[in-house]
């Protein structure tokens, strides 16, 4: 191999994921020793890595775990709380210590941080999302890095993401990033038992949704709520809105750094074309869906389509749960699968009034609607 191959086989691989905005997610088993306590040295060079990739021109959202985790290495509480309280005072005091080591490490490197709590109920309307856009969106353009966090000491119960997964593919979609890296304490998805000799990292996931659950184990992480089930769910709804979403270990040395340049296995999951703003954060609004509405097979072979297509009356069957203008819908097939989202175009008793006729206003247009793979 000539020199000039080698040169050009280095510069390929630097520039293999040229991305501009990148959501960096961090676990707390990635932030955590076996005990429980903050690991220090590996915060700081997580931190020397991001400060590394700032210094290309990118812009980086961290999303970190690690309050709860953070909180019980400082204080002892007795088992008579329920853990719905321990919870909320561990995140308390540990949220404190976190941002505080955040600071400490970034302010090595001329970077200001900030602290941004969120609830899932900060993206219960299209009003609040923006809103919280527009705050992420001065703080990059201020060459901050915000650091995101769920806000545990009042989400609870239904009020609580998945697990900050959920959340990291929130803000991504929100920000319009071009990559999510999703740091765990393993090297991707296997195709099987890690702990198996044959097993292998499943390095590239493309094209129409998969299901994990027959080869993926869901075991949980000591400190963190998601398994690799979600988190593997979480990356092909990304993916399938045009973000690109690289599972790896965030133990490893350079992993950041080595994930950009393409130089370790991990998960990479492919993106598919761009999806609008609106459709991005409808495809995440499911929570707040507030109707259903059963759509007859030729309603779902039409919107599944290539073709575009909006939900027209003549494609329902009923109206399974009632909505106004405006809302958030669930669009599920004859056998009550879920198969979309969408915004209302008119409220339910207007559509039950027009169910199976043709020539009508598209309940749900084709601009406002995100349909699963």
């Amino acid at each position: 191999m000539s020199d000039f191959t080698r040169i050009l086989q280095h510069f390929t691989i630097k520039m293999a994921y040229n991305y501009q905005r990148i959501v960096i997610k961090i676990g707390s088993n990635v932030l955590t020793q076996k005990d429980g306590l903050p690991d220090l040295n590996r915060i700081n060079h997580l931190v020397e890595q991001i400060a590394k990739i700032k210094k290309q021109g990118k812009e980086v959202i961290l999303v970190s775990s690690g309050a709860v985790a953070s909180g019980r290495s400082l204080i002892k509480i007795s088992e008579k709380f329920d853990s719905i309280a321990t919870r909320q005072l561990f995140a308390s005091i540990g949220q404190v210590k976190l941002i505080n080591t955040y600071a400490q490490q970034f302010e090595k490197y001329n970077i200001l941080c900030s602290q941004v709590l969120v609830t899932k109920e900060d993206f219960r309307d299209r009003l609040h999302y923006l809103n919280m856009k527009n705050c992420l969106k001065i703080l990059l353009q201020h060459n901050v890095v915000p650091v995101v966090n769920e806000n545990d000491v009042v989400s609870v119960t239904e009020l609580m993401f998945t697990d900050n997964d959920e959340l990291a593919g929130l803000i991504a979609t929100m920000l319009n990033a071009q990559a999510l890296i999703v740091l765990t304490n393993v090297d991707g998805i296997y195709d099987g038992d890690p702990g198996k000799e044959n097993t292998r990292v499943i390095e590239e996931v493309s094209g129409k949704t998969l299901d994990f659950s027959s080869f993926v184990s869901d075991d949980r992480s000591q400190f963190g709520r998601g398994g690799m089930i979600t988190k593997s769910t979480m990356a092909q709804k990304v993916a399938q809105l045009g973000i690109a979403v690289h599972i790896a270990n965030g133990t490893r040395e350079n992993i950041l750094l080595d994930v950009l340049e393409d130089k370790v296995a991990h998960t990479h999951f492919v993106p598919n074309k761009s999806a609008s703003g609106k459709k991005k954060w409808i495809a995440h609004a499911g929570h707040y869906a507030k109707g259903i509405v059963q759509v007859n097979d030729g309603a779902r072979a039409a919107l599944t389509s290539a073709k575009a297509s909006s939900l027209l009356p003549v494609g329902v069957i009923s109206i399974l749960s009632e909505f106004k203008k405006g809302e958030i819908i669930k669009l599920v097939d004859e056998n009550n699968k879920h198969i979309g989202l969408g915004i209302a175009e008119y409220g339910s008793d207007k559509a039950a009034e027009m169910i199976g006729k043709k020539n009508q206003k598209p309940l749900v247009h084709y601009d406002y609607l995100y349909l699963e793979s």
